[in-house]
């Protein structure tokens, strides 16, 4: 399976008073994993908004299986759950530098024609960069 791997360092700020990573900073760890998983086929949301398109969240799911700690040093795995049509959807492995399993997730982006502020199909350049991609 093909998936982009991004590390991330837990700072104090996402943690609470006992050390532990608030549970609301793993859609922020997603969150860098899928612009690494863009920027791998070099894209980016400032690019895709540039030709007006933008990419709302419009679900995100977490499954939480241990805590991360501050100062251990996390391991995003980020893969394409499916080829993408008027969204595109993502899976997500949480890991610890010891490779615990820390959390599992998905979200799902819809593409929105900014003009219209409607739904739209995925962009053929996207498209296109993602023909030699294996799910």
């Amino acid at each position: 399976m093909n998936y982009n791997e991004t590390r991330i360092r837990v700072r104090y700020g996402e943690t609470d008073q006992m050390g532990v990573v608030y549970h609301a900073n793993y859609a922020t760890y997603f969150e860098v994993g899928r612009t690494e998983w863009l920027r791998e086929f070099g894209l980016s949301y400032s690019a895709m908004e540039a030709e007006g398109v933008m990419l709302p969240v419009i679900s995100l799911s977490i499954n939480y299986k241990n805590s991360a700690r501050y100062d251990d040093v996390l391991k995003v795995k980020t893969s394409l759950k499916k080829m993408p049509t008027a969204s595109i959807e993502f899976k997500y492995k949480l890991e610890n530098e010891a490779g615990e399993l820390l959390a599992t997730g998905s979200t799902v982006l819809a593409f929105v024609d900014m003009k219209r502020n409607r739904p739209t199909r995925c962009p053929k350049y996207l498209l296109d960069k993602l023909q030699n991609y294996s799910l």
